[in-house]
């Protein structure tokens, strides 16, 4: 078993733009690709777990979070890094498609990606690190005992302001996931090697 890097998607690889409807409108955060380049070139499995809604929501079909996957996959590829798998949830409990509302296991804070992951790439939770700009980002880390980082992007200062979801208490808050990679996740991944 090994370790995993886990990364929400939305304010952590790519800019928060809400729900999106153009495939132009999804765009990598500067230093991002760096990071996730740096995470492979040390061969520790990059995992994506994102809810992504939108199809629980009647804003489009599930089809279009495989293009916005296409894309970022693309968008990371074109500067030499990449994704090692990617989960999504498409649930919401109160949803206005019935596909896809109701309770489900998937979506966070609820362990359901992280722990399909864990099975499909044998990875190693307690050793892991869940980093995210949301506290159920934080949370689902917390639940399968994974090292967790909240990022200020995306919603991550709204988070520590206490103006959206609700308090949280990371192990780590950083400013970027370069910055995580730079000062937290190098030094713990060379310990772990030494």
């Amino acid at each position: 078993m090994r370790p995993a890097v886990f990364l929400d998607r939305d304010g952590t690889v790519n800019i928060e733009a809400g729900y999106i409807h153009e495939l132009e409108n999804l765009n990598l955060i500067p230093g991002a690709a760096e990071a996730i380049r740096a995470l492979n070139q040390q061969h520790i499995p990059v995992v994506l777990v994102t809810n992504q809604s939108g199809p629980a929501r009647g804003y489009y079909p599930e089809s279009w979070v495989h293009q916005l996957h296409e894309r970022l996959v693309n968008l990371l590829t074109a500067e030499g890094a990449h994704l090692d798998k990617i989960y999504y949830c498409p649930h919401l409990p109160d949803g206005s498609v019935a596909e896809y509302s109701g309770p489900c296991e998937c979506r966070k804070p609820e362990p359901g990606m992280l722990l399909a992951a864990a099975r499909d790439l044998d990875l190693d939770l307690g050793k892991s690190f869940m980093i995210g700009d949301k506290a159920t980002d934080v949370e689902v880390g917390q639940r399968v005992g994974a090292h967790t980082i909240l990022l200020t992007s995306g919603y991550g200062q709204q988070v520590l302001d206490g103006t959206y979801q609700h308090p949280v208490k990371p192990d780590y808050i950083c400013d970027s996931l370069q910055e995580a990679w730079q000062n937290i996740m190098r030094a713990y991944f060379n310990q772990l090697s030494a």
